[in-house]
């Protein structure tokens, strides 16, 4: 098995346990035991429990992004906030260390909670800093509303997001039935929030033209923004979604390079935590 086959193993193993047992149960032995392989290959990776199990969010965290940056690749209006939110929701749902770090879950995590926001301090100031990019960006191309200050918005989509996430634990026993009815809550909750119309088209982002576009309320997130340029009148709703399709693939590049960056930085703190 190759070095970094090896390396992926371990972290599986180790993911697994830690999400089964929580941080103060699992070791390293454990984790060369259900691996496979001998401690001493472990300690080949990683200098320290800790550094492997930091590793071990960071590669979770990666599947997320390396899954998002594809999906906004394929389609330009996936950078819209209530599109991505939608999708960060539902992904985070299969990513159990995730939602234990988010509900800041003390069992599982124990000490390593306050290790990953110590150590990977930079990475998060990093992504604030992108977010705040990603909104200027579509705000440029009035794709979102321009009405409030960038900071007031990114402030909001986090406390909205962050509720969402953290209510999955809080309030399991009230939530509506399936996992897709929440995520298009939470959508539709950040599109009336920071979103124009569709019908109000790019560059009215003004007070009121965050509402939901012209699918309604109990639409998918932007499901009206699905056609093709050139369909339509050029003053109907197939044309207003056209344009706004249009305003989509011209910030989409910058946006996706950011979160590409993102993501390249987040390969090299895996690889700061490896041992030399």
């Amino acid at each position: 098995m190759e070095r970094s086959q090896r390396a992926d193993h371990i972290l599986d193993a180790a993911g697994e346990l830690l999400v089964a047992w929580g941080y103060g149960r699992v070791t390293i032995d454990e984790i060369a035991r259900r691996a496979k392989v001998g401690k001493g290959t472990v300690y080949l990776h990683w200098k320290t429990k800790d550094a492997l199990l930091l590793a071990v969010m960071l590669k979770a965290q990666s599947r997320i992004h390396q899954r998002q940056l594809e999906i906004m690749r394929a389609d330009p209006l996936e950078i819209l906030p209530s599109r991505m939110l939608r999708r960060h929701f539902l992904d985070f749902q299969g990513e159990p260390v995730l939602r234990a770090l988010y509900t800041d879950d003390a069992d599982i995590l124990g000490r390593l909670n306050d290790t990953a926001k110590k150590e990977f301090a930079e990475l998060m100031g990093q992504g604030d800093r992108n977010l705040r990019r990603h909104l200027e960006v579509l705000r440029e191309h009035g794709l979102v509303r321009d009405d409030t200050d960038v900071h007031h918005q990114q402030y909001a989509l986090l406390a909205t997001s962050n509720g969402f996430f953290t209510a999955e634990a809080l309030l399991s026993d009230r939530a509506p039935d399936t996992l897709e009815v929440r995520a298009d809550i939470l959508a539709r909750t950040i599109r009336s929030a920071l979103e124009v119309s569709a019908d109000a088209g790019p560059g009215s982002g003004g007070p009121g033209s965050g509402t939901p576009g012209a699918g309604g309320p109990d639409s998918g997130p932007g499901s009206d923004l699905g056609s093709d340029l050139g369909s339509g009148s050029a003053s109907g709703p197939d044309a207003a979604s056209a344009r706004m399709r249009v305003a989509a693939a011209a910030a989409a590049p910058e946006i996706i390079a950011g979160y590409e960056h993102f993501n390249e930085l987040c390969a090299q703190e895996m690889r700061r935590q490896i041992r030399d």
